[in-house]
């Protein structure tokens, strides 16, 4: 099992602050899973608004933070790096369930299981957990697409 830290992690994502959704990855095995970690802050830009009188992390950035696993995940998986002229697009979200709010002090672990990749479209099965409980799932597509600069 692998692990990353975050200078390893900026190099196979594109996300940069305030945008970034992971910490770490705790463990990596390319091909099938990984494990990731987000250290959720009170500082988040999006606390200020998300509500005020009991903040909680908007579902939304929830799986994204989740798509950025799948992201590093994929490029692992083919063991490719990313070249600045291609990445993995969020394409699918189905069954999608959030179940408990997630707060500012959380640790949000990030599970993302490989169930297929073909052609550069991945299917994901993945879990947002906070102290082991389950706070979301959903199971997601990226497909790797050409970018123009």
């Amino acid at each position: 099992m692998e692990t990353m830290d975050i200078k390893e992690i900026l190099e196979y994502l594109p996300h940069r602050y305030p945008f970034l959704l992971i910490d770490r990855v705790l463990a990596l095995d390319p091909g099938r899973s990984l494990t990731g970690l987000k250290n959720v802050s009170f500082n988040e830009p999006y606390f200020l608004g998300h509500f005020p009188q009991r903040p909680i992390m908007p579902g939304v950035l929830i799986v994204e933070a989740l798509a950025q696993a799948t992201g590093v995940l994929a490029f692992k998986s083919e063991g490719e790096r990313p070249d600045h002229h291609s990445m993995y697009y969020l394409v699918g979200v189905d069954n999608t369930r959030f179940k408990r709010p997630v707060e500012p002090g959380d640790q949000l672990i990030l599970e993302v299981r490989l169930d297929r990749i073909k052609r550069g479209i991945g299917k994901f099965i993945c879990e947002a957990k906070v102290d082991g409980q389950l706070a979301a799932s959903a199971d997601l597509m990226c497909a790797k697409r050409e970018i123009d600069l």
